[in-house]
């Protein structure tokens, strides 16, 4: 333990510090500690806490408590050194030292004892006390318990007979019997304990009560079960009546039956992989698991998408390792995922594993149950590696595993196995792509380094068209083996070219055949999770939400949840992020393949116009809060069944618009091409706010000149004048200042063909920002004034205010700072009074501006940190940036040299991904500063 820290699942779950229980209190909270605790430093996804705390039957805001939860746990463990609970792709990661956590220690305890041929007492007791009741006692929802409860009861159980036969040996019964006779109580057909418990009574002198032990074991057994005592116990029973002392019982591992140690040492791994290269990580952390299995059953479940190269890392460790396990190699192809669909039975697994042990068929019990026993009693004290290879789920693994150490498995799978990472304790091991170096390396080794040095291009196009999937550059690297003249550059255009890639791809043979590898996962699922995968190739982006998921399939959201989360455990669809989900390239070509073939068009269609619905309006709730005060326009009616997102503020819309940026703006482009121009001329509408302030020029470019076009086909000449006055502001962000007047115009002259002044405004006050960007600052107040006119005649109050504060900022360029300041103060009334918080920030920084320039430098520091904060909260990380290297010049000026300094340090780290021009010149300015001499003005600026 750290510094007294101990953190507890044998029995209430929590924190301790020398003794006192610290934290959680919430019992959904001890849930998750549990879990993460169970397999620390490694991932827990969202899906498996999900799980873990409502089974099958999650609420809709589930995700949502998960990482509430989670936050208020990060809090409770933050002062514990060297414990860090971090979010770590699709879930969450403890890293917490194993020593410190009571299950773990427990483990080693045990390990070490079975380790070491001096007395094992102290090693054995010291791991049962650390036993407090139940595993689990008290957590919330019963699958923890259901799932990982037993097998570690019977870790305990284990550990309780193997102590107790320590002290038996040690002329110690009265200390067994006690702790014995709680046990069988417990399991009354546990015949190990009842043996070992009627060995104790006999030794203390209590020899009638070890016969009364007997004869209700006896009765129960035959009662229960229609089955006599084993050899074992009537033996026992026999030398009690004798009162003969009898010898104590050996372990169940030592029991194995004669027919076993004679058969001969299996070696049933396939051949190595040819041309494996990478998984350096991988290698190593099954390496790690060749330590452990001296602490019981290692068990490692490599877990990824069809295609990953499960098969041939699993295969290429065993051949690395073979050597450690001098008593066999099993291997068993269990065929979850086959394309017959015929998934192998456990009973056949385990006759050909007993089998390869030696044991003739005519031994083999007929039940499944019996069968696993003789299995597990047969690779007691032997060292053999079991490779179960292409595993549909856990329920057909759990039957094959050993049940004492010494023996390692390693699962390849589809699927996640939760199962058996929280009830087996196995290391999970999610098996991605391989990296471009290392899919790079591979197609050296296969067709030569020569080769790919003269192609790097065309290597590099390969690997990218192949998304890095083993399967998948191993069947090009084929192709372009068997034809050695055929320049690479052929075959990387023709796979770049092809309009089915997994045509391209296709080789002929069932078994390593790309579409045929994924079709073997597609017809494992149910009917509806098949429709899903087919549905989600109909999606724009590049990645989706589980509402977006449930509006394609135009289901409620708690069942599209279960559903996706079976695609998530076939490894055909990836949770990078909590609630995000993404294809592999070739699986999503896969799924839009059968989306084509399978869906009809109508179908499509409407699942199409479900999910521009669902993106249109939800992006129009979020612009609503981003920018509240614009005008606004007639959208799209949204269909009744669409599922809408719904953020409650500011902070949440644009966190909406952040996860969903890339997406919006491929639906605008799917939009445009399957005829759902309105769609696409709205959506490019409700994004621009947000793409302009988080300066994503080039995105706002793409998405107005697509709503020009649309706009222009349902001949909307409202729609137009709006698109050309975005594109314009497109255009003039990105310095094009020729093409933003040209758009300009075209806007003031559509608006005034449908009489729109308020839209006209807008256009002038547009220019003058164009123009005050330009150094123009004259021009610039000719078409404020102008707009200043236009919003007056139609009462637009925000318009007037906005117009106000510009036209102080450009009067304040020209020097006249009084009349500068006039407007500013006459504009921030407006503004507060409307609750316009980004044109209030706009009217804090052009008086910032005047008090700078007036010497007033206190002032404007002021004025520049409120400016500051409302940008912030705003989100406009561009207007940030410029206050920030404003409220540096003031600080400066002001002889707070370090406070100045940290101000462009924060607006560089802006800059850099927002303006490379400005980020250098701001970066030179910072190099020219003088170093800060000890002792400096240390107050930092507020924001």
């Amino acid at each position: 333990m750290m510094d007294g820290v101990e953190f507890r699942v044998l029995g209430p779950v929590g924190v301790w510090c020398h003794g006192e229980r610290l934290s959680p209190t919430n019992a959904q909270q001890r849930t998750i500690l549990a879990m993460l605790l169970l397999t620390p430093a490694h991932v827990v996804t969202l899906g498996q806490l999900v799980t873990a705390l409502w089974g099958d039957c999650p609420p809709a805001s589930a995700r949502n408590a998960i990482q509430g939860h989670v936050s208020r746990l990060r809090r409770l463990l933050d002062d514990i050194p060297g414990v860090e609970l971090v979010t770590a792709g699709p879930g969450y990661r403890l890293n917490v030292p194993r020593e410190s956590v009571d299950v773990h220690r427990f483990r080693r305890l045990v390990g070490r004892a079975q380790a070491v041929d001096a007395p094992l007492d102290e090693l054995l007791r010291t791991a049962v006390d650390l036993w407090r009741g139940p595993a689990f006692a008290d957590v919330a929802g019963e699958w923890l318990a259901a799932t990982a409860g037993p097998a570690l009861e019977q870790e305990r159980l284990a550990a309780v007979e193997e102590l107790s036969r320590a002290e038996l040996r040690g002329g110690r019964p009265g200390a067994a019997i006690g702790r014995l006779t709680a046990v069988v109580a417990e399991h009354p057909l546990r015949e190990n304990a009842v043996a070992l418990l009627m060995t104790g009574l006999h030794r203390a002198g209590r020899r009638s009560e070890a016969l009364d032990v007997f004869r209700a074991t006896r009765l129960r057994l035959s009662r229960d079960l229609g089955i006599e005592p084993s050899d074992e116990l009537q033996r026992i029973h026999r030398a009690v009546l004798a009162d003969d002392p009898p010898a104590v019982a050996a372990s169940q591992a030592v029991a194995a039956p004669a027919v076993a140690t004679a058969g001969p040492c299996a070696r049933q791994l396939p051949a190595d992989v040819a041309y494996f290269t990478g998984r350096t990580a991988e290698l190593a952390a099954l390496d790690e698991l060749l330590g452990w299995r001296h602490t019981g059953v290692a068990v490692a479940v490599i877990s990824g998408a069809p295609g990953a190269g499960k098969t041939a890392l699993t295969v290429h460790w065993a051949h690395r390792v073979a050597d450690r396990f001098p008593d066999g190699q099993l291997f068993v192809n269990l065929c979850g995922f086959d394309t017959t669909g015929a998934a192998m039975d456990p009973a056949d697994a385990l006759r050909r594993l007993l089998a390869g042990l030696g044991v003739p068929a005519n031994r083999l019990p007929a039940a499944l149950d019996e069968q696993s026993a003789l299995f597990r009693t047969v690779v007691a004290q032997r060292r053999v590696l079991i490779v179960l290879d292409n595993a549909r789920d856990a329920a057909q693994v759990r039957p094959l595993l050993p049940g004492a150490s010494g023996c390692l498995v390693v699962v390849n799978s589809r699927d996640q196995m939760t199962g058996l990472v929280v009830g087996h304790g196995a290391t999970p091991l999610a098996l991605s792509r391989p990296s471009p170096a290392e899919a790079r390396e591979f197609l050296a080794k296969r067709l030569g380094s020569e080769r790919v040095a003269r192609e790097p291009q065309a290597s590099a196009d390969i690997v990218e068209s192949c998304g890095r999937l083993p399967l998948a550059l191993a069947v090009v690297a084929a192709r372009a083996v068997t034809n050695p003249h055929l320049p690479l550059a052929a075959l990387a255009a023709e796979l770049r070219e092809s309009r089915d890639r997994l045509d391209v791809l296709a080789n002929g043979d069932s078994a390593t055949d790309v579409r045929t590898v994924f079709s073997r996962s597609y017809r494992a699922l149910g009917t509806e999770t098949a429709r899903l995968f087919r549905r989600l190739g109909l999606h724009v982006g590049p990645d989706l939400s589980l509402s977006a998921a449930a509006n394609l399939m135009g289901l409620p959201v708690a069942r599209t949840r279960a559903l996706i989360g079976e695609l998530i455990r076939a490894h055909l669809i990836e949770e990078p992020v909590p609630g995000r989900y993404v294809f592999h390239d070739l699986i999503r070509a896969y799924a839009e393949e059968l989306a084509r073939t399978i869906e009809s068009a109508a179908d499509r269609r409407l699942a199409l116009r479900r999910l521009l619905d669902h993106y249109l309006h939800s992006a129009r709730l979020a612009d609503a809060l981003v920018e509240p005060h614009r005008s606004p326009i007639r959208f799209e009616p949204c269909a009744d069944e669409v599922h809408v997102d719904e953020p409650t503020d500011r902070q949440e819309a644009q966190a909406w618009f952040t996860a969903e940026r890339a997406v919006v703006l491929a639906a605008i482009d799917r939009a445009a091409a399957e005829g759902f121009a309105a769609h696409a001329w709205q959506l490019a509408w409700a994004i621009k706010p947000w793409l302009s302030r988080q300066w994503h020029r080039h995105d706002q470019v793409r998405a107005q000149r697509t709503a020009v076009a649309m706009a222009m086909k349902v001949g909307d000449t409202a729609a137009q004048a709006v698109a050309h006055r975005y594109l314009a502001d497109g255009f003039d962000r990105l310095g094009q200042h020729g093409d933003a007047e040209v758009d300009y115009q075209r806007a003031l002259d559509l608006y005034r063909i449908v009489e729109d002044r308020i839209g006209q405004a807008h256009v002038e006050l547009d220019i003058a920002r164009m123009f005050d960007r330009q150094q123009r600052h004259r021009d610039a107040v000719y078409h404020l004034e102008r707009a200043l006119v236009l919003f007056r005649a139609e009462c637009h109050g925000v318009g007037e205010a906005r117009t106000l504060a510009a036209l102080g900022w450009e009067h304040a360029q020209l020097g006249q700072y009084g009349e500068a300041l006039e407007h500013c103060r006459a504009a921030l009334a407006l503004l507060q009074a409307s609750a316009d918080r980004h044109g209030e920030a706009a009217g804090w920084d052009s008086i910032g501006y005047i008090h700078h320039q007036r010497g007033e430098y206190p002032l404007a520091i002021q004025c520049y940190e409120r400016s500051l904060e409302m940008l912030q909260e705003c989100g406009d990380r561009m207007g940030s940036a410029r206050s920030l290297v404003c409220l540096g010049e003031s600080r400066l000026a002001a002889g707070e040299a370090a406070g100045g300094r940290r101000a462009w340090q924060r607006a560089m780290a802006l800059l850099t991904d927002l303006d490379d021009a400005a980020a250098a010149e701001l970066a030179e300015r910072l190099r020219l500063l003088p170093a800060a001499p000890p002792g400096a003005d240390q107050r930092s600026e507020s924001g």
